[in-house]
């Protein structure tokens, strides 16, 4: 059961311990992707969610040492039950045979989400500090977009399966 949480209410290390969390489960539900996908030939899409798992760790971590040079060990007082799915991709999106480009649009529809997030979350905060680092992530959140763009110009634009000749179960004639 996900309780709520009332971002008016955060204090900056609230806040760096959200994004913190926020960052985690994007990096378990690509992880989880990966491992449900399976590898099938370098380059796949199992290999790009492996590298967005890296990319959304080296953020979390990036992020908890800011809060820990803040805050040290200070308690948290978010937890992982009180967010779902802020950044996450959907647990229903991986496909069999899913094709690279297919898994770019899975993570460009987690970034504008996360995007979405910040931004309608903004006119709500009180606090200055956590109002910067809401900016601050909306605008990497903007420019992870653009990454995934640049990306995406690198593959046909289709959502077609990613099917090898080898990956056809023929019947027998």
């Amino acid at each position: 059961m996900t309780m709520q949480l009332d971002i008016s209410t955060l204090n900056l290390q609230d806040a760096l311990d959200l994004a913190v969390l926020i960052e985690k489960e994007a990096e378990d539900r690509y992880l989880l992707f990966a491992a449900q996908l399976g590898e099938r030939y370098p380059g796949d899409a199992t290999d790009f969610f492996a590298m967005m798992a890296r990319n959304e760790q080296r953020h979390g971590t990036e992020l908890a040492q800011r809060r820990r040079l803040l805050f040290g060990n200070a308690a948290s007082r978010v937890t992982a039950d009180m967010i779902e799915d802020i950044e996450a991709p959907d647990t229903g999106k991986p496909r069999p045979y899913m094709s690279p480009r297919h898994a770019l649009n899975v993570a460009m529809e987690s970034e504008v989400k996360a995007y979405e997030f910040f931004d309608q979350a903004l006119p709500g905060i009180q606090d200055p500090e956590v109002r910067k680092l809401f900016v601050e992530l909306r605008q990497e959140e903007s420019e992870h977009q653009g990454l995934l763009k640049e990306l995406m110009s690198k593959y046909p634009d289709t959502l077609e399966p990613d099917l090898d000749p080898d990956d056809i179960d023929t019947p027998a004639l």
